[in-house]
């Protein structure tokens, strides 16, 4: 074989080889991975208006994107983190009732609230990442 067609070939060579690596890269590339919020968090919920306490502090776990309760205070807590970190969560004690909005963010998260019921609040909310 000439040497022109040995290097013709190993070019042709060449070339299926990338197209081939190409092709196999979406199935070789590791997925990305989604960011998950699981674990527990502590939120402090600070009052802007309305006659509530100045500010809280409450443990919230977070389960699969569910929201819970993580303390012992007789408070529920329910809610949904999606994959992107937005927050929607429900607050209750008693008669009282306020709903948050916001995001979580790698370790932190923000957002704010409205209350419902016996006075009325509002305000803003912080969240960090205790594990």
């Amino acid at each position: 074989m000439s040497y022109s067609r040995v290097c013709a070939r190993a070019a042709g060579l060449l070339g299926l080889a990338a197209l081939a690596s190409v092709a196999a890269l979406p199935a070789l590339a590791p997925a990305e991975a989604e960011p998950s919020y699981d674990g527990l968090w502590s939120v402090v919920i600070v009052t802007k208006a309305g006659e509530c306490d100045p500010a809280y502090r409450y443990p919230v776990r977070i389960t699969n994107g569910n929201l819970g309760n993580a303390g012992s205070a007789p408070i529920n807590i329910s809610g949904k983190v999606a994959k992107n970190g937005a927050v929607v969560v429900t607050v209750s004690a008693g008669d009282k009732s306020a709903i948050g909005k916001g995001r979580l963010a790698g370790a932190s998260g923000a957002g704010s609230w409205s209350g419902h019921g016996n006075g009325a609040c509002s305000g803003v909310w912080e969240a960090e990442r205790r594990g």
